[in-house]
């Protein structure tokens, strides 16, 4: 193998295609990165067995080949050479010769044909897709999914595609994240994808320029192809049945809560300060009065309190006419960074009851979490 490209190009590459490598002392072939001329380009390829990422830049290919080196080495040292400079990479006697300018390296390598196979995707293109409300409703959602092994299906996010619809939801047992896509289609399937293949989606994305409806999106047997430009991404799918997290998103309320989003994000934070080691903030609802107050307390540090105006519907029980229940607050500042409106819905029950929070007059994405019992 004898190629020549540029220093731009390779060192974006393996930016992209190594997050997904880890120290692997069982399989020590999955630390390198395959290298391989293919059509007048050089592909560069990584995977984790889970997660495989192809990627192509322009080259010179001087001589047809293919090998595998330790990806860490390899981008730290093209990435401290001289941008917009030619790389030349050669093989020879099983070593990587890299040259730029004044700067040489030589990398031992590893046979191309001990690399894992990152496989093909044969299935059905998911054409139509609303892509800019695809990528911000996975944004909504993936940071909701569990840490996890005792229960896969957990750690993924649920996409179920309905008539003229698109689900999006997932759930650590703690909160639940749901997003709802218009989406003019006739595919009525459900996959399970781990959070981390969305999270690396998400990434590719940002780091990339260029018009997100060049993104393509296939469905393969228990696999998925996500194809932006001159990157290809190929997971595999969480086998099993997502649970019905339906049952636990209310349908009524007993209290209905609507306030300025702003406020109740600065109040929350301010009470997080002094929250205790379980992260716990105190809502007080004073129904009569249209208030909700905000109360956290640490013995080791003090006490916060703020109030915010509500406009408040329903009735409350007791004379007092009050509901005191609180929650975790990075929970509840994870729901309010994902909703978009300036005022906010917030449906409350009891204390032992989820609450509810959605934009105002948007249904669109809600956010469902539990309450903590201190």
């Amino acid at each position: 193998m004898k190629t020549t490209c540029l220093q731009e190009h390779l060192r974006k590459s393996l930016i992209t295609i190594e997050r997904i490598v880890g120290r692997n002392l069982t399989l020590p072939i999955l630390n390198n990165v395959l290298l391989k001329t293919e059509k007048g380009k050089l592909k560069i390829s990584s995977t984790n067995l889970e997660i495989g990422i192809n990627t192509w830049i322009p080259a010179k290919v001087d001589q047809d080949g293919s090998i595998t080196v330790p990806v860490k080495i390899l981008s730290s040292f093209i990435s401290g050479l001289p941008s917009g400079k030619k790389v030349q990479m050669e093989l020879k006697n099983e070593i990587l010769i890299i040259r730029c300018e004044k700067f040489k390296a030589e990398i031992n390598s590893q046979s191309a044909d001990e690399f894992p196979i990152i496989p093909k995707v044969d299935g059905k293109n998911i054409n139509n897709l609303p892509i800019d409300e695809f990528i911000n409703g996975l944004t909504q959602v993936v940071d909701m999914a569990a840490q996890t092994e005792t229960r896969p299906e957990f750690s993924g996010i649920l996409a179920k595609f309905e008539k003229n619809n698109l689900k999006l939801a997932a759930t650590d047992g703690f909160r639940l994240a749901e997003k709802n896509i218009n989406f003019a289609n006739n595919e009525i399937n459900s996959l399970v994808i781990p959070q981390r293949t969305i999270q690396e989606i998400l990434r590719i994305i940002q780091d990339k320029d260029g018009n997100k409806k060049n993104i393509k999106l296939i469905l393969g047997n228990n696999q998925i192809l996500v194809e932006f430009g001159d990157v290809q991404l190929i997971s595999r799918l969480i086998e099993g049945q997502y649970p019905d997290y339906q049952t636990i998103i209310p349908k009524s309320f007993v209290l209905e809560v609507f306030l300025n989003k702003k406020e109740l994000e600065e109040s929350i934070r301010l009470a997080g300060f002094f929250s205790s080691k379980i992260s716990d903030v105190k809502f007080l609802l004073q129904i009569d009065k249209n208030v909700l107050k905000i109360f956290s307390q640490n013995v080791d540090v003090g006490a916060n309190e703020s109030q915010i105006d509500a406009s408040v519907k329903g009735s409350g029980k007791g004379k007092n006419k009050e509901l005191s229940i609180s929650f975790n607050f990075k929970y509840l500042i994870d729901g309010l960074n994902n909703i978009k409106n300036q005022k906010v819905f917030l449906g409350f029950n009891n204390e032992s009851s989820p609450l509810l929070l959605r934009g105002e007059n948007d249904d669109s994405y809600i956010y469902v979490v539990m309450p903590l019992k201190v």
